[in-house]
C-alpha cells in the first residue's frame, strides 16, 4: 500500500523550499499521524520531500507512528513515479510531498481524479484508490482514538 500525505498548511514567503508549517499546519500534521495510528496503519517506511514544510509534516505525523523519516529529492517538486520511490522499502510506505504532484500521482496510480488537500491523505493498493481523507476527517479519526 502506498500512502500519500500532502504537506500541511505552511507559511507564506520565500525561498519556497524553506517555508515552515504554520501552528495550524503543525497541528494538521500531528493529527494525520494520530489518525493513521487510530486506523492501525503499520508503516515500513516514510519518505519525504526535502522541502521544510513537507519534512516537518512527515516528522510530526510519524511521531505517533514510531517511524523515522527519510528524504528523497524525487518528491521535491514535479512529476514522480510513486512505485519507484517506494521500491524495496516494504509493503506499507508513506510519501509526504506537494501538489499538484500528489494529485497527479494518485491519478497515475489509480486513474482517479482527485485534488489532495493540504494535510490530506490518500492510499493506493494495486491500482485501487483505497482511501482519501481530508484534514477534518483525519481529525475525527484522531479524536476517536
Amino acid at each position: 500500500m502506498i500512502w500519500l500525505l500532502r504537506h500541511a498548511d505552511a507559511a507564506k514567503g520565500s525561498p519556497d523550499a524553506e517555508r515552515p508549517l504554520t501552528e495550524g499546519g503543525r497541528e494538521q500534521a500531528r493529527t494525520a499521524g494520530l489518525a493513521l495510528a487510530a486506523m492501525a496503519v503499520r508503516l515500513d517506511a516514510c519518505v519525504s520531500s526535502p522541502k521544510v514544510r513537507a519534512w516537518e509534516t512527515a516528522t510530526l505525523a510519524c511521531e505517533s507512528l514510531g517511524i523515522e523519516v527519510a528524504e528523497d529529492e524525487r518528491l521535491a517538486g514535479g512529476p514522480f513515479d510513486p512505485r519507484a520511490v517506494v521500491d524495496g522499502l516494504g509493503d506499507e510506505v508513506l510519501l509526504v510531498g506537494h501538489d499538484p504532484d500528489f494529485s497527479l500521482a494518485v491519478n497515475h496510480l489509480t486513474g482517479a481524479q482527485v485534488r489532495m488537500p493540504k494535510g490530506g491523505v490518500a492510499a493506493e493498493d494495486r491500482g485501487e484508490l483505497k482511501l482519501l481523507l481530508r484534514p477534518a476527517e483525519l481529525a475525527a479519526l484522531a479524536r476517536a482514538r
